[in-house]
């Protein structure tokens, strides 16, 4: 057994209240233990004795042992000070610097910048951040449609899928122009556990290609074809591939955007043949109005951002295999905001940017 060289010696008062201390039911639970911690360290007992015998850390026998040596029967009576209660972090302020004001030679606000400012800790600065939904390290895009017929082509394309037409057909049509056939430099290294997959940050390019794309909004179906360019005599190549895949006693609604080729003079004359088309033009910077826009989303983040193609062929072939395998088990995209939801938005967002841009 190892024993410790007594360092320090009791007197009487302090012996005797140390003994009433560990034997008394009405001394605290605190005070007997570190009484027999004291006792048996000035008789010799080790640190690691002492911990095992009275079932606690080592440390806190040397911590009260060392205070007793130090303080005397004061330093064990009660526990040490500690610090004040930390001072309170004025909320409102954080809210206020932090959307109403820029960081000094910064665009935004870190945790650690906010807490140096107001004198508060980076973990309570994110605390109040996310108690009041703040999220300063992001920025998100917007465009406001100036369109002078916004109301009357939102309610006319809203109406279309919210109430879609008898015996016809509604195909939310559009172009994902330059597709680049993407080839990494170096191989990448696989997914595995605490490790995500890897690639190379350059790339060399294969050439690109053009998707037409129009999306069933009923079935979520998409009838697609891909050509190397996107000129009115692509566009109408894929008309008339749409026009052979309906079934010719039904009508087809096509909602697409301004693009100069969806409006050229041979593209008209086509229309004007075929009655059964009608086509509902998206009002001017607003493409969110064309749900295909969502499937083309879904096509980049599952298939090409992190693909690898060593050709346009390859690419294409990727694409129609996408294609393909959606359209097995398609799910449309369900449009659940009305005309009149969205307009009230929109006016809502061009009376601040009027109070902003006067101020």
């Amino acid at each position: 057994m190892k024993v410790r060289r007594v360092v320090f010696e009791f007197g009487e008062y302090d012996l005797e209240t140390l003994l009433r201390w560990s034997s008394s039911s009405l001394a605290s639970v605190r005070c007997a233990e570190r009484a027999h911690m004291v006792l048996m360290a000035a008789t010799g007992f080790s640190d690691t004795v002492i911990s095992q015998d009275l079932g606690v850390s080592a440390p806190r026998v040397r911590r009260w042992v060392a205070r007793y040596a130090k303080l005397g029967l004061q330093g064990i009576e009660k526990d040490a000070t500690r610090a004040g209660r930390p001072r309170k972090v004025n909320i409102q302020q954080v809210v206020e610097l932090t959307t109403q004001t820029q960081r000094p030679a910064a665009t935004h606000w870190s945790t650690r910048t906010m807490a140096k400012e107001v004198g508060a800790s980076a973990a309570t600065i994110s605390r109040i951040w996310r108690m009041h939904g703040l999220k300063p390290h992001l920025s998100k895009t917007f465009k406001v449609s100036n369109d002078i017929r916004f109301e009357e082509k939102l309610t006319d394309i809203v109406g279309l899928y919210m109430n879609p037409p008898e015996r016809a057909v509604v195909l939310c049509c559009d172009e994902k122009s330059q597709v680049q056939a993407l080839d990494r430099t170096q191989p990448g290294l696989p997914l595995k556990r605490g490790r995500a997959e890897t690639m190379t940050h350059d790339y060399k390019r294969h050439g690109t290609t053009t998707l037409f794309a129009a999306l069933n909004i009923l079935d979520g179906s998409v009838i697609s074809q891909c050509q190397p360019r996107h000129r009115h005599n692509e566009w109408l190549k894929f008309l008339k591939q749409i026009d052979a895949n309906v079934e010719p006693d039904l009508q087809i609604h096509v909602v697409l955007d301004n693009y100069a080729t969806h409006k050229h003079p041979k593209v008209l004359k086509w229309l004007a043949k075929r009655p059964r088309f009608h086509m509902h033009f998206t009002a001017t910077s607003a493409s969110w109005m064309n749900m295909v826009e969502r499937f083309f989303r879904s096509l980049s983040e599952d298939r090409l951002k992190r693909g690898v193609f060593k050709s346009v062929d390859d690419l294409v072939t990727a694409i129609e295999l996408y294609v393909l395998e959606h359209n097995e088990t398609p799910k449309p995209f369900v449009w659940t905001k009305s005309a009149r939801d969205i307009l009230e938005k929109v006016m809502r967002a061009k009376a601040k940017l009027k109070t902003v841009q006067s101020e």
